[in-house]
């Protein structure tokens, strides 16, 4: 579901279709009839898509643990993985597995915690468990705006915007100041990142200890990808 709406918003494709649609057509990465009628990935399935000036080439893994091999042979070529978790079941014992191969590969990952607008979904509780049971150095880039079905949109840490996203299916993404009830909440969070990120890269750590007040979103920018890359901390996202 997360690569259909990646090629959605790319403008790679035109439509949305769910991955166990009554439509019949199904999700575009799931070509063999027996994914589609079992609404799970089998084999991995590679494509790209352009955000920006960005090629982006993406491989889509299976999740289920029968088929944890094909994960295996995809790791090996990969630069980064994003490590998709629940945002109300956490980290599931197949993300367990899947880490620890990551982890075997060195292969750098962000997590986006999804399906943000179910009922019992915990942004805070999930990253707690990334650091908790998968032993990652978590820092959380976003903090939501509401949750289950109160989910409006999230606020970016690094930018201090609040980002909606309009239309039908979420297309039309629209930026605003962050709302005034949020403002201390966010402000509280921004700290606790930059101290997240200032403890995996010195370059940062620096600016931190010489003066916090200073330090801009390029800076941040650049020590989370330095941080990431060098599998120091794992960024955290999460949306629905």
């Amino acid at each position: 579901t997360l690569s259909e709406r990646i090629l959605f918003y790319t403008g790679k494709i035109h439509e949305i279709h769910e991955v166990r649609g009554k439509d019949g057509v199904g999700a575009i990465m799931d070509s063999m009839d027996l994914e589609r009628e079992k609404g799970i990935t089998i084999q991995s399935a590679a494509t790209y898509a352009l955000w920006g000036d960005y090629n982006i080439n993406l491989i889509d893994t299976p999740g289920h643990v029968d088929f944890t091999i094909e994960v295996e042979r995809a790791l090996r070529v990969l630069d980064g993985a994003i490590l998709v978790l629940c945002s109300v079941s956490g980290v599931q014992s197949q993300s367990i597995t899947v880490d620890r191969q990551m982890k075997r590969y060195k292969v750098p990952r962000i997590a986006f915690i999804n399906k943000m607008d179910r009922a019992g979904a915990n942004y805070d509780r999930v990253a707690l468990q990334l650091k908790e049971k998968l032993g990652h150095h978590a820092v959380r880039l976003q903090y939501p705006i509401g949750a289950e079905d109160r989910f409006q949109g999230l606020i970016d840490l690094l930018s201090m915007k609040a980002y909606y996203f309009d239309g039908e299916n979420g297309e039309n993404i629209r930026e605003e100041a962050i709302p005034a009830d949020m403002k201390d909440e966010a402000e509280l969070r921004r700290a606790e990142m930059i101290e997240g990120i200032a403890n995996v890269d010195d370059t940062l750590g620096e600016a931190f200890l010489t003066d916090p007040d200073s330090i801009t979103e390029k800076q941040l920018r650049e020590a989370v990808r330095r941080a990431t890359i060098a599998l120091k901390m794992t960024p955290v996202m999460c949306g629905s």
